[in-house]
């Protein structure tokens, strides 16, 4: 049998377990329950699907939304794992389909909706399965302290009672006050279960409050810097996603929208605009997201306050799910507060909780609203004040949020003025390879060590440096070590401080460096860097003249070429390979099928699928 560190490598494309997937897979394994939760794109989904491949007969999972269903069994069929999901999308016809293929074993993973659980049929027909595992995803919806409270999962425990052998019950999610995961353990029953907090941070994420005059002002200017990047605008109620929608439309902007009035057709055709980039801006309520797995989503603005920081962190989670640095922009005035009381309100009356737990459940969710109302209003670290408030301690100011810059700007000396051009022959250089190298690497050593880095290391790790601390970390197994070795120490940090002009980067006084979100236009859609300079000054900054004479068009061209694959599939771009694939596979030019192996992300099906085409194509570009 393969081992799990195969499994990972051959369907799924990586060398190595994140923190925390290992033991969780382990315990599975060993038949001990296990409780997991990891942040956003931290890796969930492995925890159950490889444990689901190695243990004898089929792993459920329950999942709450059926967009999330489809994203993840188009995924694992692509990498070479059969699967199927069951739920009120398919008619009539394709469910005995499913069921008569899970009868013959088929199929290593099933995702099922928590309201089919005890449906006769299936109910009847699980009771004949060999059940080795059940998942449950998203499991905060289990208790009515989570945001997003939904009765069905109330039916997993009694699903379980009536097999004819209880299986292996795992829970994962990723936002989840104590409380919450008292709950969850509680309400499963979860027996003994090994439990891993991997952390709530999400380090790629920009976090920001503004208070503008006029918030329709402050939307069209901020998307107006951003009509090449996908994102979302939650809006509070249906009203003001279809007057913010057919603004933005008035002023040419790709948007569509998504809220419970809509019809179902509307609603899937809506979100498979969105999913397949057809539409760039997605405006909707609460109603749209959990589980959207779409990679590339840049930026979640939320046009209104929204009712708990565990929503407000779940919808603004659904940016920089491909690691790249996004945005997330809360616009904020007294009178959401108003709004918001009113759908706290709103959502009594039409509950059919008893009178008496109906108002311990209100003091609750106003205890929240009042939460999130200090967020909005804090001076201090918004990062800090998110994991505080789910249990995590972080000491000191995260330099990467809308209140640490701005505290920052007013600390930091105004920069002196820029010394006047020298006369004489200007020369220029496309210097875009080079940024996309120390670009990259600076978004590498962050995803190695957790959190920002600085400058000297930077150039430390970019010369191929042997130095102490550097081989401590691990940082010379990065893919952009030593990768400007040629260079010297003085012209890297000049191109460093060219990058900080450009707006492309961060640097505090301490030299801690951060990608901008403008930065993934230079790494992933062919922005252009330039230098323009006195020859003087050139010679003077730059006097070993190591620039490499290529350009961004080999990224471009993977990119143009998994868009027409995804069309012809007719599935998400992602679901072929992720950006951080393609990312690493135009830095790293592959020439051959087992070079193409080793980049992140490319697993054996894969491979075998796309690999010829995506060979082709470097070839076609690469150098």
């Amino acid at each position: 049998m393969d081992t799990k560190q195969e499994i990972l490598s051959r369907y799924f494309g990586y060398t190595g377990f994140r923190g925390g997937q290992e033991e969780l897979i382990d315990a599975q394994l060993s038949g001990r329950d296990a409780f997991g939760i990891m942040p956003t794109g931290g890796g969930k989904s492995l925890c159950y699907q490889i444990p689901a491949v190695m243990l004898p007969g089929i792993t459920l999972v329950i999942s709450p939304l059926i967009s999330l269903m489809r994203d993840q069994v188009l995924a694992l069929k692509s990498a070479g794992i059969p699967a199927a999901y069951i739920n009120s999308s398919l008619t009539m016809e394709q469910i005995r389909l499913v069921y008569q293929n899970l009868r013959m074993g088929r199929y290593k993973i099933v995702y099922v909706a928590p309201e089919r659980l005890l449906s006769g049929g299936f109910l009847a027909l699980a009771q004949e399965l060999n059940i080795s595992l059940v998942a449950v995803d998203e499991a905060h919806c289990i208790s009515q302290w989570g945001q997003d409270f939904r009765p069905s999962y109330l039916k997993i425990p009694e699903f379980l009672e009536k097999l004819p052998r209880r299986p292996i019950l795992s829970a994962f999610t990723a936002t989840a006050t104590p409380l919450v995961r008292q709950d969850i353990i509680r309400i499963l029953h979860l027996q003994f279960p090994l439990e891993i907090v991997t952390g709530f941070d999400r380090p790629n994420l920009r976090f920001e409050v503004r208070t503008p005059e006029s918030k329709k002002e402050a939307l069209l200017t901020f998307l107006a810097l951003r009509k090449d990047r996908s994102g979302i605008v939650y809006c509070s109620t249906r009203k003001d996603v279809e007057e913010i929608c057919s603004l933005l439309q008035s002023k040419r902007f790709a948007a569509t929208r998504y809220h419970a009035g809509l019809s179902d057709e509307e609603r899937l055709r809506n979100q498979e605009d969105f999913l397949n980039d057809r539409r760039t801006i997605m405006v909707a309520t609460n109603a749209f997201g959990m589980g959207i797995d779409k990679s590339n989503v840049s930026y979640v603005i939320h046009y209104n306050m929204p009712l708990s920081l565990e929503a407000y962190y779940q919808e603004a989670g659904r940016a920089g799910r491909d690691g790249e640095q996004a945005e997330c922009i809360l616009l904020f005035k007294k009178k959401d507060i108003l709004t918001a009381r009113f759908l706290i309100q709103k959502s009594y009356e039409d509950s059919e909780l008893p009178e008496e737990e109906r108002a311990v459940v209100r003091e609750q969710d106003l205890k929240r609203l009042y939460q999130m109302i200090d967020y909005c209003q804090t001076a201090g670290c918004l990062r800090r004040y998110i994991l505080a408030y789910f249990g995590q301690r972080q000491t000191g100011r995260c330099g990467n949020c809308g209140n640490c810059t701005a505290a920052e700007a007013r600390r930091k000396p105004q920069k002196a003025p820029a010394a006047p051009v020298p006369t004489g022959r200007m020369t220029t250089k496309d210097i875009t390879r080079e940024a996309q190298m120390v670009l990259s690497c600076i978004r590498r050593i962050s995803d190695a060590l957790g959190h920002s880095s600085t400058v000297t290391m930077t150039v430390l790790v970019l010369r191929g440096s042997r130095d102490k601390r550097l081989l401590e970390m691990k940082l010379d197994g990065l893919s952009t070590y030593g990768l400007m070795a040629s260079f010297s120490r003085e012209e890297i940090r000049a191109i460093i401080a060219h990058l900080e002009d450009a707006g492309l980067i961060t640097c505090d006084k301490h030299e801690i460096v951060c990608l901008t979100p403008t930065a993934s236009g230079v790494l992933f859609r062919g922005e252009r860097v330039i230098l323009h300079l006195d020859e003087a000054e050139m010679e003077a900054k730059f006097p070993q003249s190591g620039f490499v004479q290529t350009d961004s068009r080999l990224l471009l061209a993977l990119k143009t070429l998994r868009a027409r694959l995804a069309k012809e599939e007719q599935v998400p771009a992602y679901v072929i390979f992720s950006n951080a694939t393609l990312d690493e596979m135009a830095a790293k030019e592959p020439k051959t099928m087992d070079q193409l192996l080793a980049v992140s992300g490319v697993g054996e099906a894969k491979a075998k699928r796309y690999g010829r085409a995506f060979l082709a194509e470097i070839r076609k570009y690469g150098g």
